[in-house]
């Protein structure tokens, strides 16, 4: 296994990598960071050169001043490692983050596994969750611990789950993971969109893809899975029950069970 920083964009980016074969990138959620594939890292390493890595402002990659966007890190980060074409599966942030490389470098994606993904340009008149109001004024007064316990609530503990229903190891590591998060400057960095956005033009999208919702994740979420999965010329939707934004570290083995079986059929 190999470990370090590779710098490009400006920026030290943290990255890990193991195994060999075909190359596998897991991309994180925005309350999160490379930790949470830990069940997923080495297991894919059996059969595919597995790389993980800290985006900027999560993890041990720092936030640096400038413009940047998350899909050209992605790409410097293959070019670094000069890696020609990669199945790519990103979740949260990091599912917006792939979906929009795989538009802008088709190329160079195999396959894509997008896993409570958001999406860029993607339109929801829902319910909002219920936290979200409090949570703008925790925000609002700085007062950090709270936000970190709402945004907890709301992506880990999920729809109609209290924190005792969710395993304390994987609460535990996400609020460690999102703490640092919430760290990070906000007058650092300037994060440039993708134009147009990918929300209607998922049409372009022409790699076996697979989205992967867990039931309890937000309205917003489930409605953007099944816009993804409608809209995708060759994906398949699996919805993971039991579980919320983060199915990979609640279920890692039906998890890895779905991921697994769907690249072995492309």
């Amino acid at each position: 296994m190999k470990s370090g920083f590779l710098e490009f964009n400006n920026t030290k980016f943290y990255y890990e990598m193991d195994g060999n074969g075909m190359p596998l990138v897991f991309v994180h959620a925005g309350i999160a960071d490379s930790r949470m594939w830990n069940d997923q890292f080495h297991i894919f390493a059996e059969k595919y050169q597995t790389i993980r890595y800290d985006r900027r402002g999560f993890g041990k990659t720092k936030m640096v001043a400038g413009d940047f966007s998350l899909h050209g890190d992605l790409h410097g980060l293959l070019k670094a490692l000069d890696i020609k074409q990669a199945i790519l599966v990103g979740c949260s942030q990091g599912g917006k983050t792939v979906t929009n490389f795989t538009l802008e470098h088709p190329e160079m994606v195999k396959a894509l596994v997008l896993v409570g993904s958001a999406l860029g340009g993607f339109e929801f008149n829902g319910e909002s969750p219920k936290q979200e109001e409090e949570l703008e004024k925790a925000d609002e007064a700085g007062d950090m611990e709270r936000v970190n316990e709402l945004e907890l609530q709301i992506w880990v503990d999920g729809q109609g789950r209290t924190p005792e229903q969710v395993a304390p190891k994987v609460r535990e590591l996400v609020k460690d993971m999102n703490w640092i998060a919430l760290q990070t400057p906000l007058d650092l960095g300037n994060e440039i969109p993708l134009e147009p956005a990918a929300a209607n033009r998922l049409a372009e999208i022409k790699v076996p893809t697979l989205v992967v919702i867990g039931d309890l994740d937000t309205a917003w979420c489930q409605a953007a899975a099944e816009h993804l999965a409608k809209n995708i010329p060759n994906a398949k939707k699996v919805t993971m029950n039991g579980v919320a934004h983060l199915p990979n570290m609640e279920k890692a083995e039906e998890f890895n069970v779905h991921v697994m079986e769907f690249l072995g059929g492309i």
